[in-house]
């Protein structure tokens, strides 16, 4: 129909007296109060309308509405006209209740479209997540040499900077150099955007020197640049030198200084930037209160942090989460759920700093429990929510949980396994013993980081896989890693379990000679128990007083083990008594020094050990071990009662030792009672039980 009525309006000579296009816009200093609200999906028109079909359809609100005021606009003719069309075309590509698919359709049927269309076009593909599209626009205007504006260019860097890779983009560029918009300060704001955003910081700083008269947009975007790849030094020094400049930062320049002030960690900075904002009466919006409230979290001064919260009058999701994390990293989890708990409203990411809070805190039953709650809520977790759930399974040793996020996530697509989330999965695996999975897992990464590596080195160690570790690490230099602290705490360790005393000395001095990485106490520590596992007492006695730190409890409990090991009274009487005036109140160090006098005979010392123990009022901490059926850990204390059916399991352990007993003189019978004893506790449907090593103390 709509090509049937552009061939009617080309026949007839009618349509000028359907309306005066002068009466269509006026100039904008003659708006009146009541279209003086621009609507939001163009706010750079730039003309007063006066047609009341015009009018109505700023307010629109829909695409029912909308072609409804088209159908109309259509009868009277006015959608003849590029300027009402435009106004269609506009809605369609840039409002958020608009049709990309419509506009096309309109576009499509105009003979010659303005280059404000054209645009409009450009930038309604870019919006619908389309930028091919956009790009495809950018292209035909070349082909067909439609003449370009400024905006022209910086919509077709926005659709390079969503899809294209670099060599389009510097085509883009140079068609800018050949038509002669390369001085424009709107073109160059764009290209130091594009180029800051694909992380050329080094051409989007030529291209800012390059500009002559700057305006806040180019700072801003070229500190944002910095502060976007983890370089707030840069992005402070610049602001530094606009501050300088006769330009005056706006709300926008703050939100990134903050940022980089987060990043840097330098409180006394962030307070400097929070004076100067309220010196200059810069607006406090509420993205401005959330970026000033999380550079406090993330400095680390929760007490401003909180001052500021409650003066807030709004608050977002942003705010409320901010706070969760701050009192989650400074240990304080009750005051993070406090206000999880309070929160209005909650999204994945709240929730996610909640797991967070509660892995990082030691408390993996917690952070368990809350993940559950998560998926009754409907929620659909994201990677770094599985990421902190598998390392509270990895903690509390809860692998059916870890297993089950690999099958129903990662297996069946629903979420892509990254390098981040790989390593959990192998950082899972090696912790609960099953090496093997995290070995195949490993072999079959694409891409591996340095935490790759690390894990598969610390599980093989951990595991007394010590050629393995020692391999690994080989093969990792040979990729062009360099090894961390983390990696050589992982190969000290695997030369500890293997007693590989020469490679072990090796590794450690090559530390700070070959890696530039001095030793730390772990690493001290690791040496200690080396030596003290193959009995080379005095050489560990003689490293722990050549630390050239203070030893702690780590260092002196790996010499007492030794001494236990191989009963050396003398020094290890020394270990424990260094190792009481550090932690007097572990019952641990009590147990292992009496131990050692026992296995001497010297029931003296060990009277004079357990006496200290009541004098102190230390008590023995009890053992514990866990076991896991379908998925829930159950945890039992030495000759514990507390377990509500503990009854049942008392009696299963019973016929279990009389079976035992049994078992030579009747094997026969041992099948029939084991399936008995299975149904008095554990459910038929289990497949697997998992037994989680002792724990002491």
């Amino acid at each position: 129909m709509f090509p049937v009525l552009i061939a009617q309006f080309k026949s007839l000579n009618c349509f000028l007296s359907l309306y005066k296009p002068q009466a269509l816009f006026q100039p904008l200093k003659s708006i009146s109060s009541t279209s003086a609200q621009k609507p939001k999906w163009n706010s750079q028109s730039s003309f007063m309308i006066t047609n009341p079909t015009l009018l109505i359809m700023e307010s629109c609100n829909s695409m029912f509405e909308l072609k409804q005021i088209q159908a109309q606009m259509t009868r009277t003719g006015l959608i003849f006209h590029l300027f009402p069309l435009s106004r269609v075309i506009s809605f369609c590509a840039l409002s958020d209740n608009g049709n990309i698919d419509h506009a096309q359709v309109l576009f499509n049927q105009i003979p010659e479209p303005n280059v404000y269309i054209w645009n409009t076009m450009i930038r309604g593909y870019c919006k619908a997540q389309f930028p091919e599209m956009g790009f495809s626009c950018f292209r035909r205007m070349v082909r067909e040499c439609v003449e370009m504006d400024s905006r022209t260019f910086v919509f077709a860097l926005k659709a390079c900077e969503l899809f294209c890779g670099f060599k389009v983009s510097e085509s883009v560029h140079c068609r800018i150099w050949k038509v002669g918009f390369v001085s424009d300060l709107l073109v160059q704001n764009g290209l130091i955007h594009l180029y800051a955003n694909r992380g050329c910081l080094n051409h989007a700083r030529l291209l800012f020197d390059e500009i002559t008269e700057r305006d806040v947009v180019s700072w801003t975007t070229m500190i944002d640049g910095y502060a976007q790849k983890n370089m707030p030094h840069e992005a402070l020094r610049l602001f530094d030198l606009m501050l300088s400049s006769s330009v005056e930062p706006n709300e926008v320049t703050m939100i990134t200084v903050l940022s980089a002030c987060s990043q840097s960690g330098d409180l006394s900075l962030g307070k400097f930037v929070h004076e100067y904002v309220e010196k200059m009466n810069v607006k406090f919006s509420l993205n401005l209160m959330n970026a000033m409230l999380d550079m406090y979290v993330k400095c680390g001064c929760l007490i401003t942090a909180r001052e500021i919260f409650d003066t807030m009058k709004a608050r977002d999701v942003f705010s409320w989460t901010s706070m969760i994390n701050g009192y989650a990293k400074n240990g304080e989890i009750d005051l993070a759920r406090k206000f999880f708990d309070e929160m209005p409203y909650r999204n994945v990411v709240s929730w996610n700093a909640m797991i967070a809070g509660y892995s990082q805190n030691n408390q993996p039953k917690e952070a368990i429990e809350l993940f559950y709650d998560m998926e009754k809520a409907g929620l659909v977790p994201i990677e770094s929510t599985l990421v902190s759930v598998l390392s509270a399974c990895a903690q509390s040793g809860c692998l059916d949980l870890g297993q089950w996020i690999h099958q129903y996530y990662v297996n069946k697509k629903r979420i892509q396994l990254s390098v981040i989330l790989a390593n959990a999965f192998i950082d899972l695996y090696a912790k609960c013993g099953l090496i093997d999975a995290a070995a195949e897992l490993f072999n079959k990464m694409p891409e591996r980081d340095l935490v790759s590596w690390n894990s598969m080195i610390v599980g093989c160690a951990s595991h007394g896989h010590a050629r393995n570790a020692l391999t690994l690490f080989e093969q990792m230099k040979s990729m062009g890693f360099k090894p961390d602290e983390i990696t050589f705490v992982g190969v000290l360790s695997a030369c500890s379990h293997g007693g590989l005393v020469t490679q072990g000395w090796e590794y450690f001095t090559n530390m700070e000679k070959v890696f530039g990485l001095k030793p730390k106490l772990e690493h001290y520590s690791c040496m200690i128990d080396l030596l003290g596992r193959v009995g080379l007492l005095d050489a560990a006695y003689e490293l722990i007083k050549e630390m050239p730190m203070e030893p702690d409890e780590v260092a002196w409990g790996a010499l007492l083990n030794a001494c236990r090991i191989h009963g050396n009274v003398e020094l290890g009487k020394l270990a424990g008594e260094k190792l009481l005036r550090l932690n007097p109140k572990d019952s641990g160090i009590y147990v292992l020094l009496a131990s050692i006098c026992a296995n001497d005979r010297r029931w003296v010392d060990v009277r004079t050990v357990r006496s200290m123990m009541r004098e102190r009022g230390i008590k023995k901490t009890p053992g514990r071990s866990s076991i896991e059926v379908e998925g829930m850990v159950h945890e039992f204390l030495v000759a514990d009662e507390s377990h509500p059916q503990s009854k049942d399991i008392y009696q299963v352990l019973n016929e279990m030792t009389l079976l035992s007993k049994m078992e030579d003189y009747a094997p026969e019978i041992l099948p029939d009672r084991c399936t008995l004893m299975s149904s008095v506790f554990i459910p038929q449907s289990t497949q697997r039980l998992k037994t989680i090593p002792l724990k002491q103390g």
